[in-house]
């Protein structure tokens, strides 16, 4: 067994975060895993760096084709500058690959058919099954042939997106590749989608090495961060927290303001990570900490170990890694009924659910949380315990690894009757 694992980068950004661990948990279990990526920032032996000269032109070719479309108001990945990675990956040989997230310029569309190799396709976000974007932000054309997208301000049905839509129904018509998805959410999308509602999908939950996220002593992490021992303490954090509108902190500043305008002013502080202060502070009623951004897992861990509650208003998640991050430290989380954290948050018993992006629900499950000294204590046993049952890092690895095993079954059958009938 020598799956590959192809990934933009190894652990810049959430995505790539998901893939090493996954990697990682592989490793533990004595499978030979190995990543190939663009990006290398870890030491890691297995993981090898493409470094051929289309792999660097990739992020800057890949934005050429959007350039008709100056009103575009989000990300759309065309993928169609060539690459090396064919290549590279006859070069490993592999018996499976296992693809994460590529796209920035990394894997062309048409790069998938000519692998020769059993595709295993690990969802990130909805890239794979759209016309290009990475969320649908609600717009449903992705389960028919997309076109006239609304993301790139596009009224022609014959656009960018519908484009893309075909490329990808023609390259992968014969590929042999298996889907999974971190959440149900997603997978409901994927048998929804027009691409790939045909394929076999799985549902394996992003998981973490719960040694290393785990309770820290609340009082040294606030020390640590600057933080106020004598206050409750509100998490938010996200790359790009405030910037991205998906994170939903459009959402949270109402919340909070009326949390404040309900009497929690002298109770409560917000910290931010994933975010600089704003040059206009916002008024929420009470102080806001930004604690800036953290790029390695036990900063992340002190963080979460430092907060009472964590919210996660995301308007979508794939499944939502700060959400499991939070519980494996003991934090409780709020966070919206909808997407990928409602596989995770278990309604008041870890965290409390919210009415989807109702504001007022959000500040009342908040204020639910924190209000009781005794039923937040359990509240976070709880989130511990959930983190420990369902996250740990063995889980998905054994999942995978019982997942390759069915896919290469019929090729090792094939193998046999060719040893025996040469």
């Amino acid at each position: 067994m020598k799956p590959l694992i192809l990934s933009t980068s190894d652990i810049e950004g959430g995505a790539a975060r998901a893939t090493y661990r996954l990697h990682q948990g592989l490793k533990q279990l004595a499978v030979p895993s190995q990543m190939l990526v663009r990006a290398k920032l870890s030491r890691d032996r297995t993981v090898k760096a493409e470094k051929s000269l289309l792999t660097k032109l990739g992020p800057q070719m890949n934005g050429v084709p959007l350039r008709r479309y100056p009103k575009r108001n989000r990300m759309i990945s065309a993928q169609w500058f060539p690459d090396a990675i064919a290549k590279q990956v006859a070069q490993i040989n592999p018996d499976i690959i296992n693809l994460h997230w590529v796209c920035n310029g990394f894997v062309k569309i048409e790069t998938l058919a000519q692998l020769n190799r059993p595709l295993v396709w690990t969802l990130q976000d909805m890239w794979p099954m759209t016309g290009g974007c990475h969320y649908n932000e609600g717009c449903d054309r992705y389960q028919k042939a997309c076109g006239q997208c609304p993301q790139l301000a596009s009224d022609r049905e014959q656009d960018l997106t519908r484009a893309i839509w075909q490329r990808k129904r023609k390259a992968w018509q014969d590929v042999d590749l298996t889907i999974v998805t971190p959440s149900h959410w997603m997978a409901d999308c994927v048998r929804a989608s027009s691409l790939l509602g045909d394929r076999r999908v799985e549902v394996i939950p992003f998981c973490l090495d719960t040694q290393i996220y785990r309770p820290f002593d609340p009082k040294f992490a606030r020390d640590a961060l600057g933080l106020p021992p004598d206050k409750q303490i509100i998490l938010f954090g996200a790359l790009a927290a405030t910037a991205d509108q998906r994170k939903g902190f459009h959402l949270l500043v109402p919340a909070l303001q009326a949390l404040g305008q309900a009497g929690w002013q002298e109770r409560v502080e917000l910290a931010v990570f994933g975010a600089s202060a704003p040059d206009e502070p916002i008024d929420l009623g009470f102080k806001a900490n930004y604690l800036g951004s953290f790029q390695d897992d036990l900063s992340l861990a002190l963080v979460y170990s430092a907060a009472d509650v964590m919210i996660v208003p995301s308007l979508q998640e794939s499944f939502g890694q700060t959400t499991s991050e939070a519980l494996a430290c003991g934090t409780p989380v709020v966070a919206f009924d909808a997407t990928g954290p409602k596989d995770i948050v278990d309604h008041q018993q870890n965290g409390y659910l919210v009415k989807p992006y109702d504001v007022q629900d959000l500040t009342h499950g908040i204020a639910w949380v924190l209000a009781e000294a005794e039923r937040l204590a359990q509240l976070k046993v709880q989130a511990r315990e959930k983190a420990e049952r369902a996250f740990a890092l063995d889980i998905q690895a054994k999942q995978y690894l019982q997942l390759y095993q069915d896919l290469l079954q019929p090729y090792a059958a094939q193998t046999v009757v060719a040893s025996v009938n040469p």
